[in-house]
């Protein structure tokens, strides 16, 4: 405790400080030598780091059974903050169609400065193997998926990116840690947008990165600390407060979602329901064997047979709100084609799966009879 710069006296508070100061007074130029060298935990400039983040950053890292944490202002600013990282010109990277959409965004960047980059359809995950080449550098993946929510087998893209030295990156966004911890599976890197489940509230944005070595942690410091991507302590705060009730949201979303998935699966109005918690679910035999605790509270459907059936769906939901986001307190719904891949030039939204009327849900913690009984008298009005 006396190394704690929050708790000099070994007094600890029970919720740690917002310090927002934006630079530090220098005691001495050794101590600076000691800060600047690494030697000792210490802070000087606010963009190096921050003792409210560096906090939550290890709190975070415990959670995925990582080294270290970096922690930056969005879900984007990690995945872009990972890519500027550990890709360059001339490097191959993988990853699949079914992520979140502004990564295509980033992608055009990346193309623009040099890095070539394969899309895959996240049910045919095997033909990673048939587009892996020499300069393959990453393989970049969430699953379960955005926002169909398939399941890739994190051991088997672990053993392809061996076979040319390259880098795994898995987003643990829809699953959280409470379900899949992909560093134990064989990822290098681990990204969650903490503002969705690790924070809870729709309240904060958040991006953190867990790395498996003080070397990756390093890297990714150099990187978030050069374009200035370092969240703010108030931010960090809340992140710290939703964490701590982390546990129990993610158990109640996911006993949730599989009982939605399930009143779902049966209502002649609604067809193809994904969620790797059914039996019927092309992951599930793989969603068994890398998650635990439940299947995550995310999961997708299609409302009746057309966009329309799905508006009048979604607008007739009294509980459960219309609004983008997940992993938070409320049960919320959109159409991803309207919504979340609205980054993506309209002729690739439907060409993965996804259709004009499919529905994403992120189950909340509310008494889950309410969301059945609501979801049925929405159904009602298709």
């Amino acid at each position: 405790m006396k190394n704690d710069p929050l708790t000099p006296y070994g007094n600890k508070p029970m919720v740690t400080p917002i310090v927002s100061a934006v630079n530090y007074q220098y005691t001495s130029f050794e101590v600076l030598r000691q800060i600047t060298d690494g030697e000792i935990d210490g802070y000087t400039y606010h963009r190096d780091d921050n003792p409210t983040v560096r906090t939550v950053e290890r709190k975070v890292a415990g959670l995925e059974g990582a080294e270290d944490c970096v922690i930056g202002t969005t879900g984007m600013a990690a995945a872009t903050m990972t890519f500027l990282t550990f890709l360059q010109k001339g490097d191959h990277l993988i990853t699949f169609h079914d992520i979140y959409g502004a990564n295509y965004k980033v992608s055009l960047i990346l193309e623009k400065f040099g890095v070539e980059i394969t899309w895959l359809d996240a049910w045919n995950y095997e033909k990673v193997q048939d587009n892996m080449k020499k300069n393959t550098r990453m393989i970049f993946c969430e699953t379960p998926s955005n926002p169909l929510i398939k399941v890739i087998d994190i051991e088997y893209l672990r053993e392809q990116a061996d076979r040319s030295g390259a880098m795994l990156v898995v987003d643990n966004t829809f699953a959280t840690p409470y379900h899949q911890r992909p560093l134990q599976l064989g990822a290098d890197l681990v990204i969650h947008s903490a503002t969705k489940a690790l924070g809870g509230h729709n309240d904060l944005m958040a991006g953190a990165i867990a790395c498996s070595t003080k070397e990756q942690y390093d890297k990714l410091w150099f990187t978030r600390q050069a374009i200035g991507t370092t969240l703010d302590a108030f931010s960090a705060s809340l992140l710290e407060r939703g964490l701590k009730t982390f546990d129990l949201r993610a158990r109640k979303m996911s006993e949730n979602a599989l009982r939605i998935a399930e009143f779902l699966k049966g209502h002649p109005k609604i067809k193809n329901v994904y969620y790797p918690g059914l039996e019927t679910d092309p992951g599930h035999k793989i969603a068994l064997k890398q998650m635990k605790n439940g299947f995550g509270g995310m999961l997708a459907f299609d409302a009746g047979e057309t966009q329309e059936d799905a508006k009048t769906f979604v607008e007739n939901l009294k509980i459960i709100i219309h609004a983008v986001s997940l992993g938070c307190t409320e049960t919320l719904a959109c159409l991803p084609v309207l919504t979340t891949m609205l980054y993506m030039p309209l002729e690739r939204r439907t060409s993965f799966g996804v259709k004009l009327n499919t529905v994403r849900l992120s189950a909340g913690i509310e008494n889950t009879q309410d969301l059945l009984d609501d979801l049925k008298q929405a159904l009602d009005n298709v």
